[in-house]
């Protein structure tokens, strides 16, 4: 899939991603107002990559999805920096 012309929230997405060496978890890009339907969006365009990944938060193990910016992804928010 191809990705053309992102509207703002993408383009917001791709930066907030690009600014994190660790991308986020799913839950911290919710919080920042971006929709489940657009991350996987910005996946199937091969922008961000997922893992699923385990942690212990209270005593308590959990599964997170975190969110990575990939290179495709760079190149993108660089060509709409222009």
């Amino acid at each position: 899939m191809e990705y053309h012309r992102p509207n703002p929230d993408r383009r917001r997405a791709l930066e907030l991603l690009a600014a994190s060496r660790h991308g986020y978890s799913k839950a911290i890009l919710r919080a920042h107002g971006f929709s489940i339907d657009m991350m996987v969006d910005l996946v199937k365009a091969g922008l961000a990559t997922t893992k699923r990944e385990r942690m212990v938060a209270g005593g308590r193990q959990t599964d997170i999805v975190r969110v990575r910016i990939t290179e495709a992804g760079r190149q993108a928010l660089a060509k709409m920096s222009k």
